[in-house]
């Protein structure tokens, strides 16, 4: 499509065809044009015409006919196949920045099935399934997680050629789908408000702050553990199931904070997302201070959820 009338053609779409999270193709949503192979069809139909006409052949004209309602049918017969279908778009799962996004579609038919239903985002690389009467299908499309923050899925290209082959019924649909990307995990030494001394040791690297669990050293393995604490490495050195052990010395709250951090806006909030990961995992309580917005100090999936929220959503515009 050339580039000046992309503009002209999305806002027309859009009035045309508005976004909702659930769509039944009707006339006023299918567009239906000629393929490649149709538009060779009605070469030869036209150069048989021509051909009739000058030698005034009756099985010519005969043979030009029967091409022509053949084409005309399959308008109609491509129509049929298309319309009806119901599309709709199911829960995404947020991902991290530079994992893959996967967007499920439910695809739904009435009284008639619908056969060679291809879909998606790129013209070039369509996944195509067929929705037999009274039936559900899902279909699972992936769009790469570019940035943090929202990601709305762009306009779905949903297309058949069934049954000829020779016409292209299509249709380009605004699901309203949309998922939260988080800021890419980085490791690095805990990030923690200014002004505290360091004094503690996890795993061979250093933290520093208040409320951090020290590490005091290895125990052999007792029934009701957490699996998160198994020293797999002394099991795999033969030395039997032995579990880390931690202290809190300082008794004070944890706090992850912004300012304690160098770099640009995405380093930080890419090492902040880390450690809230991996303080989750270890179900130890904190806070995360960003700019603008302090966490209550808290634990547990919920609250983890919360803190990559506002990583993802820090300084990004609604």
């Amino acid at each position: 499509m050339i580039p000046q009338f992309k503009p002209v053609w999305q806002r027309w779409v859009g009035r045309r065809i508005p976004p909702a999270s659930r769509i039944e193709l009707d006339h006023r949503r299918i567009f239906i044009l000629p393929t490649r192979v149709g538009g060779t069809y009605a070469l030869v139909l036209v150069l048989l015409l021509l051909v009739s006409i000058n030698y005034q052949n009756s099985l010519a004209y005969g043979l030009t006919f029967l091409m022509l309602s053949v084409g005309l049918l399959a308008i109609l017969h491509t129509y049929r196949n298309f319309s009806g279908l119901i599309l709709s778009a199911s829960h995404a799962r947020s991902v991290f920045v530079g994992e893959p996004v996967q967007l499920r579609l439910r695809l739904e038919s009435g009284l008639s099935g619908h056969q060679a239903i291809a879909l998606g985002w790129d013209s070039e690389r369509l996944e195509q399934t067929d929705v037999d009467a009274e039936r559900q299908v899902e279909v699972a499309l992936t769009l790469p997680a570019v940035n943090r923050g929202w990601l709305r899925a762009p306009r779905l290209r949903v297309e058949s050629v069934f049954p000829l082959g020779i016409f292209r019924a299509w249709s380009w649909l605004d699901l309203e789908q949309t998922v939260l990307i988080y800021p890419r995990p980085v490791a690095g030494s805990m990030p923690l408000l200014q002004g505290v001394q360091p004094h503690a040791e996890d795993d061979g690297q250093a933290t520093q702050g208040q409320g951090v669990d020290d590490y005091q050293g290895l125990r052999p393995w007792q029934p009701g553990d957490s699996m998160r604490r198994m020293h797999w490495k002394a099991w795999s050195r033969g030395q039997g199931l032995m579990v880390k052990e931690f202290t809190d010395l300082s008794g004070h709250d944890l706090c992850l904070d912004f300012m304690a951090l160098g770099g640009d806006i995405e380093e930080r909030l890419s090492r902040l997302c880390y450690w809230v990961l991996e303080l989750s995992q270890r179900q130890q309580p904190f806070a995360l201070r960003l700019p603008g917005f302090l966490s209550a100090v808290d634990s547990g999936d919920a609250h983890r959820e919360a803190c990559l929220r506002q990583l993802a959503l820090y300084g990004v515009q609604a």
